[in-house]
Order: structure tokens, then sequence, then C-alpha cells
């Protein structure tokens, strides 16, 4: 089970919670973060990281929270032609600049 990113990120992205991951699984998009359930070692460094308290395990996050996150990875974003799919960690990638073309949850 991985961890999702919750509403209370929306605009804050405060990144206590990239600092703590051990594997660099944690995404930035345009307004809030994202973590890539396939890299999540499930943890939990995340969950206690955040002051936003926005991190919680996916299988009690938010119906509308998991499905958000399941495609800023699964869906190619807007500008881009292909899915983001696992790349292998955040860092190389950066800052992607841009959510899933949905209303991010707040």
């Amino acid at each position: 089970m991985a961890y999702v990113i919750g509403s209370s990120c929306v605009d804050i992205m405060d990144r206590s919670c990239v600092e703590e991951c051990p594997v660099d699984c944690i995404y930035e998009g345009e307004r809030k973060l994202y973590i890539n359930p396939l890299e999540c070692i499930d943890c939990g460094a995340c969950e206690v990281a955040c002051p936003e308290q926005a991190i919680t395990v996916d299988r009690k996050a938010d119906p509308a929270h998991r499905a958000d996150n399941r495609r800023f990875f699964e869906e190619p974003l807007p500008g881009r032609d292909a899915p983001l799919g696992s790349p292998g960690g955040a860092t190389a990638v950066g800052p992607l600049g841009v959510d899933t073309g949905h209303d991010v949850v707040r």
C-alpha cells in the first residue's frame, strides 16, 4: 500500500515530505505533490514529516485523491504525449509544473 497526498497540500507544497522520502518518489505538479505508488516503499516517513497532515495511507485516503494521484502517473499530463509512469525518481524529472488536468481536489 502506498501513500496519497490530499487537499491540505494544494497550493501549500511544504515539501518536508520530499526531504524525508528515502526513495525520491514524491513528484511536484503545479499546485500539489504526488506520490508514485510503484516507487513508494510504504515506509511512512512522508506522513510523519508533513506539517499539513496531508498524507495518508492510500486505503484510508479520499477516493477522489487516490484517483487523482493515480492519473498523475498513468495518464498523459497536459502538454505531454505519454504518461509519466515510473521514471525512477522525482529529482531527475524535476518539477513538472502541471497537474492532472482534472480539478485539483481541495
